[in-house]
């Protein structure tokens, strides 16, 4: 899988090599229009030509040999000493003979989870999961740039974006959208609106409709997670008060602590915000709904066993549609 800020996708390089075969782009404008050298674009075209539409997926970078490699004996080693005594790689490089750094690669490969996150007594991962929908409801506000009419620098290319006459004038006015968001903890369930701005009114009539909107699926919001933004202070506390749900605040400069919303906004990202190319912001925010509504009714989610969010909702006792 591309990393998030790779500039080439499977549909980008899918887009580049359509641009420069069959639509008879230069290799350079179509490069500069998605912002890749010129060189990476004729890998690209060179690969489709000898492989086909498949040439253009990822592809492990991975090694062929490592002859440096520890041996799976001494890796099990490793791997034990850390489970029976749930110490670092400092320590356990010390008492096995081996380099820190290795045996933190070997600690990353297998992937052994931080220290951190494990119950003492038990050795056993330590991952929260409210009992029942609604317990919690986790809250955040995406800033997002807007896409000007007749595509932005993904379409264009960077200085041709620049001269977009659009893009000239939006400058110092709102070019932005605020994706405010809540995200059940039990079910994963998302709702999804785009405002104009993340003020303090704007935030709470947010929050009422959320509530609403879960408890239409008959989920009762006991209580609200929010970072601490200046629309979710002092009077945000007391709004939710007035409904009878609880405030609950991360940890400054902890996001983790807000992590299923935070893990949401990277989903958002990377299968909706920036998984095509769009030719205007309007065309985008039209195909919202209908992928919000695969990510809550279709999607598998790997943290509900393979489930989507409104599945694990239904099959809850007393709720099935």
């Amino acid at each position: 899988m591309s990393h998030r800020r790779a500039k080439l996708t499977f549909e980008g390089r899918k887009a580049l090599v359509e641009r420069i075969i069959f639509e008879g782009w230069i290799v350079a404008t179509a490069a500069e229009a998605q912002c890749v050298s010129a060189a990476t674009a004729y890998k690209w075209v060179r690969r489709y030509r000898d492989e086909g539409w498949e040439g253009l997926r990822d592809r492990s970078s991975r090694p062929h040999r490592s002859p440096r490699r520890l041996s799976p004996e001494r890796e099990a080693a490793i791997l034990e000493l850390r489970c029976a005594a749930r110490v670092g790689p400092h320590r356990i490089g010390w008492a096995l003979g081996e380099a820190r750094s290795t045996v933190y690669a070997v600690l990353r490969r297998h992937r052994a989870p931080r220290l951190c996150h494990i119950d003492r007594p038990t050795g056993r991962p330590v991952r929260y999961e409210r009992e029942r929908p609604g317990e919690l409801i986790h809250i955040d506000i995406k800033k997002q740039g807007r896409i000007p009419d007749g595509g932005g620098w993904r379409v264009l290319g960077r200085q041709a974006a620049r001269n977009n006459q659009w893009w000239q004038s939006q400058r110092g006015t709102a070019s932005y959208d605020f994706l405010h968001i809540a995200v059940d903890d039990h079910s994963r369930l998302a709702y999804v609106e785009v405002l104009t701005d993340e003020k303090r009114v704007t935030a709470q009539a947010f929050t009422s409709r959320a509530v609403g909107h879960f408890a239409e699926l008959g989920i009762t919001t006991e209580s609200v997670m929010t970072d601490n933004g200046s629309c979710y202070r002092s009077s945000f506390s007391q709004f939710l008060t007035d409904l009878g749900i609880k405030h609950v605040r991360t940890r400054p400069y902890h996001p983790q602590t807000n992590g299923k919303v935070e893990r949401f906004n990277q989903t958002l990202n990377q299968e909706w915000a920036y998984a095509a190319t769009y030719a205007s912001n309007e065309d985008r925010l039209a195909t919202l709904p209908a992928w919000l509504h695969a990510y809550n009714c279709h999607r598998p989610h790997t943290s509900l066993g393979g489930a989507a969010p409104m599945a694990r909702l239904n099959n809850l006792s007393g709720k099935h549609s």
